[in-house]
């Protein structure tokens, strides 16, 4: 009869500390492991570097110059 378990060999290693995996909080190692990566996650350790952006939360085209709408409706520059 088969065992259910996956074999030890595929369980892999602790991404954290590089342990072998326990089946209880996989793909880490401990409890320990998986709140430092967590912690990681939190703090913004795994953002990815971008360029530009495209497009705001709301959906709508990213100002790529920086400037303000009222700026960009009267043509620029201040009154002054």
């Amino acid at each position: 009869m088969a065992s259910k378990e996956p074999p030890v060999s595929g369980l892999g290693r602790c991404p954290i500390c590089g342990k072998k995996t326990d089946t209880t909080v996989r793909p880490f190692c401990s409890a320990r492991c998986r709140d430092v990566d967590l912690g990681r996650w939190l703090g913004g350790g795994y953002a990815i570097p971008g360029g530009r952006e495209e497009a705001d939360e709301d959906g709508t085209d990213a100002d790529p110059f920086g400037e303000r709408d009222d700026k960009r409706r009267d043509g620029g520059g201040d009154p002054d």
